[in-house]
């Protein structure tokens, strides 16, 4: 609400009430409020219809690449480590070598820890694709093995045989009825 107040709001339900009357005041206000419902509804169908607009025409692209020029000119810096980290991906870990840092040191201690980290996740990376390679080559194998399997257990296909006039007036072959009629 637009800085209305409580005191505002009891002034203005105090004036309703001197002006309209206690009998016709709660039909008032359902009124104030199915009106102030539709033109909500009516405010999002028109946002929606809006937003649907610009995605076809392509202004979210548009806007989305405006958006990411803009952050590229504010910080430079951000801009360059986000588009290595697009072209790389999180594999993008600078090596920390904690034998630089004097032994016993805090910036040894993080290096450590840092070089440590790196290196679970990226043994939990290869693992992860490892492991997603294994089950691919698991599924295909046995695909095959199941398609060279399904034509030697199939059964030989028995001639169908075809039905003559005195199938047709038999009432057991007839469809079943289902309380509709067709034409």
């Amino acid at each position: 609400m637009p800085d209305i107040g409580w005191m505002e709001l009891l002034v203005i339900g105090i004036v309703a009430l001197i002006v309209v009357g206690p009998k016709d005041l709660p039909m008032m206000f359902r009124k104030v409020g199915q009106f102030t419902g539709r033109i909500r509804a009516m405010a999002k169908d028109f946002q929606r219809a809006m937003d649907e607009a610009a995605d076809e025409s392509g202004m979210t692209e548009l806007n989305r690449d405006l958006r990411k020029a803009a952050s590229y000119a504010s910080s430079p810096r951000k801009a360059g480590m986000n588009a290595l980290k697009d072209a790389f991906g999180d594999d993008l870990d600078l090596e920390l070598d904690p034998d630089k840092y004097p032994e016993g040191s805090q910036s040894r201690k993080l290096a450590e820890e840092k070089a440590a980290a790196a290196k679970a996740r990226k043994d939990e990376a290869e693992a992860l694709r490892q492991a997603k390679i294994d089950k691919t080559i698991a599924d295909k194998t046995a695909a095959a093995k199941a398609a060279v399997k399904a034509p030697a257990d199939a059964p030989a296909k028995a001639p169908v045989a075809e039905a003559g006039p005195e199938a047709a007036q038999d009432p057991a072959a007839a469809p079943a009825r289902n309380g509709t009629t067709q034409s």
